[in-house]
């Protein structure tokens, strides 16, 4: 653990979670990221060992970081640090790769603690998420499976019905091409491209990129 990028868009957060990882690991070098364009760039241009993700970003969620990490960076190790542990955001983080989820309203000796746990091949997962998946485990009436249907739309929902060339320019949204590069791609106007988004935020009843992408993948329109 000694090249540590930190993905926070507030300074004080990232200052914080640089003391922390000082703490856990003095040789460690971070570099920080206030964006996911900063990071894939930080991500693209060095090496690191660990990525300290948080999920609220100004231009998306954090977690769409996690299957570029796994396709072209697998050996950097992904925590998420954020003060949302919703069971849905938890899923998709653990599906996405990430080997950790800490809440930011821990002490700093405790993120210490649980960042430490992985120079020994831990894996530091919040107590509070903790516990609650192993309630879940232990539940008779829901048994081990019943993580896989955390988030998941209800079963009386219908599935959303996306176009062909909706589903390509979603795809190319998940990969992280803008509008403009998308209307490109596909031969469009982005006129055209700004009308499908409309139409798959209605069809996903969301009101945003990141949003559009994670109901997509649980709805099984996206991989």
């Amino acid at each position: 653990m000694e090249d540590i990028l930190i993905v926070d868009d507030d300074p004080s957060v990232r200052e914080r979670l640089e003391r922390v990882s000082a703490q856990a690991a003095p040789e460690a070098r971070c570099a920080m990221a206030g964006s996911l364009a900063e990071a894939r760039q930080q991500l693209s241009a060095g090496r690191f060992d660990l990525a300290l993700l948080d999920v609220g970003l100004p231009d998306g969620n954090g977690l769409e970081l996690l299957p570029g990490m796994q396709a072209r960076a697998p050996t950097v190790d992904a925590v998420v640090v954020s003060r949302l542990g919703d069971d849905a955001t938890v899923l998709q983080a653990i599906r996405g790769g990430a080997v950790g989820y800490l809440l930011k309203n821990g002490s700093d000796a405790e993120l210490e603690l649980s960042l430490g746990s992985m120079r020994r091949g831990g894996a530091p997962i919040d107590p509070v998420i903790a516990r609650r998946i192993l309630q879940l485990m232990a539940a008779p009436q829901l048994g081990p499976g019943a993580l896989a249907n955390i988030g998941a739309a209800p079963a009386t929902t219908p599935p959303a019905q996306l176009s062909a060339r909706e589903t390509q320019v979603l795809q190319l949204v998940a990969q992280g091409h803008s509008n403009r590069e998308i209307a490109h791609s596909l031969s469009l106007s982005i006129n055209t491209v700004e009308c499908h988004a409309k139409n798959i935020y209605r069809k996903l009843a969301v009101h945003s990129r990141a949003g559009a992408v994670y109901s997509a993948r649980t709805k099984g329109l996206l991989p």
